[in-house]
């Protein structure tokens, strides 16, 4: 038997949102931006204290430019942690 207690919603006292994306065709977000985008929610759910996915939002956008279309798509994610990590 391990002591060690399942995290539920009721445990939850800080959430941070982490968007990775972006629908805003004139600020397209560059390739290093979106890198840091992911480090952090990596940081988010692997460093201490270790929060979980409580939920996400995704948003797309289609948009025509001449006779072309863009899709573009940003998603954020709802991370909970027991309490507010040091590094926030």
């Amino acid at each position: 038997m391990s002591d060690v207690k399942e995290k539920t919603l009721s445990d939850i006292h800080y959430i941070k949102t982490v968007v990775i994306g972006s629908v805003n065709p004139n600020h397209p977000l560059s390739e290093e931006s979106q890198k840091e985008q992911v480090d952090l929610l990596n940081r988010c759910l692997n460093d201490y204290p270790q929060g979980k996915i409580i939920g996400t939002d995704t948003t797309i956008g289609k948009y025509r430019i001449g006779e072309h279309e863009l899709y573009m798509q940003k998603t954020t994610y709802h991370i909970g942690f027991v309490r507010k990590p040091y590094w926030e």
